[in-house]
């Protein structure tokens, strides 16, 4: 694989009633963040308790009480801090940025004098440091602390948080290593890796930058670390507090050297993490062989283990990958925080080699799964995004309870929700990036983004995508007359038109999926590129058991399901008449601007069945009755109360 020297520019989005976007970054500025907050308060009826901030607040001697919730509590705040700081990027807020000020005010108090920040071992298990690395968060929680740290100092300025979090890495780093009493470990849920190396690159510190390799490279090296902690422990676990088999070492990705992994294994949120981590190494290290790992691990993942909604990890137990093409709809897990983190491991690997394929699923990641997981509203979320539900099923099956028919006001284990606002509120990070004199678009939200050229040349993006194919682009100021404009041309697109100045131009669009155009340039140079929104049948590889036989819809890069509020109940009894015409339609009664699919489908019927639940084929003359299917874009389902969902349908040919 080739490696580039990129960077990202700023993207700064269209306010609020300018593109699809606005709105979801405006929902999470005025109500998401505002929620959180509240929820990491306790303050959400109905909701189970975070106790995040009453144990930050205990551990600085601000109030009495024990330690209580998840062990990992800790990083849900730093993620809630990292989130605002993205708010603050794009718009001072006094009232927010006092409220996070005092909160890293209750975390110094909270820290050791050493350095070390964490609520569960100082408060539950103090002097027990490092010892359940591969079960308890520590250097978990140390990473989403630090990358809120950084994200607030570089939209504020202020150093506080960032010095307390430095300090703490300069524990971390005294601690972990290969010299002389050092311990040579690393953390069971992989983030630390992230947090050093985004560290690396706000200090310039080549010791951060080697502690992120160390964590790397000391992952699955023999003997194994977990196992000899598990030992250590009298192979007890913390969850349980009994005696527990060995560690299963797919499920921390330790299995092997990361060098030497190839196929995506384990839990699905921390394989993403740590190949976010080692993209984010090779690139910065010019290391072609870890490079090339990545590339092997992605195609896995994206080719092998991921739905058509952008999601991964299809397994409720260990929240895991299991093997390639084994995607099951009724029980996907598909959780929040896998998909987030893929938008991660794309990027990185943008950076490493542009490819329209890798922004491609950013794209499907980000309009399904990740925007599914929450409602219209901002107060209500999805841990778990499967393609079908049978609300019964979920309440009455115990194989299928982790699947929800409604979204939930929050969680005991609640990494999904802030993970999902820091996104939103970084999503000018994910539109753009420089290479050389080359600005690549990867994602078309409506902004501005700065261009190569006089001070103020910028270009300006307007598009109302992905309801709409039309994007407009024009270039204010006086751009560099050497300067590339390069524009993606989604995977999904079959047709497409581009004019420069009113006039119709045909570039062809390169090997990696971009059409670039050159100049020389003038002020208000403007083009217009029209994307062909088609919907669209789509059918799975024969190896996918799960999608044998059945078709879904999809429109531009959005995935659309069927739900029995608009088809009736039983979806199971539905078939697509592929041969037919699909329609489409507005539907505002969904969301502004939003648009339904309509296709001539079939209904079995089932009243000259009776009570018999089987009987020969064709027993009668008539099997099914026409009737139109209404499909609406998968991220809004389950708005409209809890009912029947599934995004594949059984297909009629």
């Amino acid at each position: 694989m080739r490696q580039m020297q990129s960077s990202i520019p700023p993207f700064r989005l269209a306010e609020a009633g300018n593109g699809f976007w606005a709105r979801y970054t405006e929902l999470v500025r005025k109500t998401v963040i505002p929620y959180q907050w509240a929820a990491l308060n306790d303050r959400v009826a109905g909701a189970q308790p975070s106790h995040a901030i009453r144990n930050f607040r205990i551990a600085a001697g601000l109030e009495s009480g024990k330690f209580a919730g998840m062990v990992f509590q800790d990083s849900d705040v730093g993620k809630w801090i990292e989130a605002v700081a993205y708010a603050l990027e794009t718009r001072p807020d006094p009232a927010l940025e006092c409220l996070v000020d005092e909160t890293v005010e209750i975390l110094a108090k909270a820290q050791a004098v050493d350095g070390y920040l964490n609520t569960y071992f100082t408060l539950a298990e103090p002097g027990r440091r490092w010892s359940n690395l591969w079960e308890c968060h520590e250097l978990y929680c140390a990473g989403h602390l630090l990358e809120g740290a950084i994200a607030y100092y570089q939209a504020t300025g202020k150093r506080r948080f960032l010095d307390l979090m430095c300090r703490y890495v300069d524990l971390i780093d005294r601690t972990f290593g290969t010299g002389p009493g050092q311990l040579r470990g690393y953390d069971g849920h992989e983030e630390i890796e992230l947090a050093l190396l985004r560290l690396f690159e706000v200090t310039g510190e080549d010791r951060h930058l080697q502690l992120a390799r160390y964590f790397l490279e000391e992952r699955g090296r023999e003997p194994q670390f977990f196992h000899a902690q598990w030992e250590a422990l009298g192979r007890r676990s913390h969850w349980t507090r009994t005696e527990v088999p060995e560690p299963k070492l797919t499920y921390w990705q330790s299995h092997l050297p990361v060098r030497q992994q190839k196929q995506a294994v384990g839990h699905a949120v921390r394989a993403v993490y740590l190949y976010t981590a080692m993209a984010d190494l090779a690139r910065r290290t010019h290391d072609a062989e870890l490079a090339a790992t990545c590339e092997a691990l992605w195609r896995n993942v994206t080719r092998h283990q991921m739905y058509v909604t952008g999601g991964i990890g299809s397994t409720h137990s260990g929240e895991a990958f299991t093997f390639d093409h084994d995607l099951p709809n009724e029980t996907a897990y598909a959780e929040t925080c896998a998909s987030v983190g893929l938008v991660f491991f794309a990027r990185r690997m943008l950076e490493l080699c542009p490819r329209a394929e890798l922004a491609d699923v950013t794209e499907l990641a980000l309009y399904n799964t990740v925007l599914a997981s929450m409602s219209l509203d901002g107060q209500r979320f999805f841990y778990v995004n499967p393609l079908e539900v049978w609300p019964e099923a979920s309440a009455r099956n115990p194989d299928r309870q982790h699947v929800k028919a409604e979204r939930q006001a929050w969680f005991g284990c609640a990494c999904c929700p802030p993970n999902l606002a820091r996104l939103l509120m970084s999503l000018g990070k994910y539109v753009c990036q420089v290479e050389g004199r080359t600005l690549f678009i990867h994602q078309y939200l409506s902004g501005t983004a700065p261009l190569p050229g006089a001070d103020g040349a910028r270009l300006e993006v307007e598009t109302g995508y992905p309801h709409d194919g039309r994007i407009r682009l024009v270039l204010r100021g006086l751009a560099a007359p050497d300067f590339c404009l390069a524009l993606r041309i989604p995977g999904w697109c079959r047709t497409f038109s581009l004019t420069r100045q009113g006039q119709r131009v045909e570039p062809a669009a390169g090997p990696d999926g971009y059409l670039r155009l050159h100049g020389p340039w003038q002020p208000d140079d403007e083009l217009v590129l029209e994307l062909a929104l088609e919907a669209q049948v789509i059918e799975a590889h024969p190896q996918l058991r799960a999608g044998a036989g059945k078709v879904c819809l999809r429109r531009g890069p959005l995935v659309y399901c069927l739900e029995a509020v608009d088809n009736g109940a039983n979806l199971s009894a539905l078939a697509l008449e592929v041969a037919s015409a699909l329609e489409t339609r507005p539907a505002p009664e969904l969301l502004p601007g939003a648009v339904k699919i309509i296709a001539q489908g079939w209904r079995r019927r089932e009243q000259e069945w009776g009570d018999l639940p089987y009987r020969a084929l064709g027993a009668t003359a008539a099997e099914a009755d026409p009737v139109e299917l209404v499909a609406v874009p998968y991220h809004l389902w389950g708005n409209r109360g809890a009912a029947e969902m599934t995004v594949w349908v059984r297909r009629h040919c």
